[in-house]
């Protein structure tokens, strides 16, 4: 059946019109005569049966119907630009993964192996946008998202790859750590919070794990994002429950210390999450091997770290 889809060429004049609102712009942008942008415009209203702009004497702006419609095939353009650039630099080979990311993760763990993937894999290209909660991949430009485990991804294929182990951590800078001694000694550092409901009681539920049977105020400031959380610690601004692997370097480096070894573990579970229509595209499947495999080394170094604390708790 043949597909319900306008000219091109009358799609791009509008485009370039609707952009910046003024057609001999356009006209100048795409090398083409105003008369001839006016054209295509108009060819695409009667096609479409509706006005895309409203006409006030010399001035043109975007109808509402027009605006929306814009964004749509502004997006849509971008994204066949993109992949024709990629196919052309590729010459056929490779191509260009759109993947959906969490932020704090994405700086922390997979950007700094990133290199790794592209030694391998040099004919891939990764974007990252920033998509903090599920959504509908049909609906996007996006072909992977790395996320959280969440029943709201529906139709989705799902691979896990580890799970998120959170720890207390403060600015030796700014508090003696050696006070700390035990968990209530905490009473007295103001304690920094995640700033969502599935986070909201994780100090309880950390003081609770300790077997710390406190009754003072877990109030205090919340952030929006772990990397938040993570500077305001360092700042001494209070004591933050952040994932582990988060703090490594700065633990290491001693911009942060951990007082307690005991952690809340496996609070969510990192995974990729695609589209079954998905599952077959080269770009994806290299990326997901190398991911995996990225996670299974991270895991067992991770349970090699561990291995003394857990003798010791023993």
């Amino acid at each position: 059946m043949r597909r319900k889809i306008p000219n091109t060429a009358a799609l791009v004049a509008f485009e370039a019109a609707a952009r910046h609102e003024n057609l001999s712009v356009a006209a100048a942008e795409l090398c083409l005569t105003e008369s001839a942008v006016s054209r295509q415009i108009t060819a695409l209203e009667e096609y479409l049966g509706l006005k895309l702009f409203n006409r006030i004497r010399n001035r043109l702006s975007l109808s509402n119907a027009g605006r929306i419609y814009w964004e749509h095939v502004w997006a849509s353009l971008d994204q066949l630009e993109k992949q024709t650039l990629s196919l052309m630099a590729h010459q056929g080979l490779g191509g260009v993964l759109e993947l959906a990311v969490i932020p704090t993760f994405t700086l922390k763990w997979l950007i700094p192996r990133l290199k790794g993937f592209y030694t391998q894999h040099p004919e891939v290209l990764i974007n990252m946008r920033e998509r903090p909660e599920p959504f509908l991949f049909r609906n996007s430009n996006f072909d992977a998202a790395i996320h959280f485990d969440h029943p709201a991804w529906a139709g989705v294929i799902k691979v896990d790859l580890f799970g998120e182990e959170l720890i207390p951590v403060v600015s030796p800078r700014h508090f003696d750590v050696a006070a700390i001694r035990d968990p209530a000694d905490l009473r007295d550092i103001p304690l920094l919070h995640k700033a969502t409901a599935v986070r909201a009681d994780a100090w309880k539920r950390w003081f609770a794990r300790v077997g710390c049977k406190q009754s003072y105020s877990l109030r205090g400031p919340q952030y929006e994002l772990y990397s938040m959380l993570i500077e305001a610690a360092r700042a001494g601004l209070g004591a933050a429950l952040v994932p582990r692997f988060y703090v490594d370097d700065d633990v290491a480096s001693g911009f942060l210390a951990t007082p307690f070894a005991e952690g809340l573990p496996d609070e969510k579970r990192f995974c990729v999450v695609y589209p079954d229509y998905k599952q077959d595209f080269p770009p994806l499947t290299l990326f997901l091997d190398w991911v995996v495999d990225e996670a299974r080394r991270f895991s067992a170094a991770r349970e090699n770290m561990m291995a003394p604390y857990k003798v010791a708790a023993q």
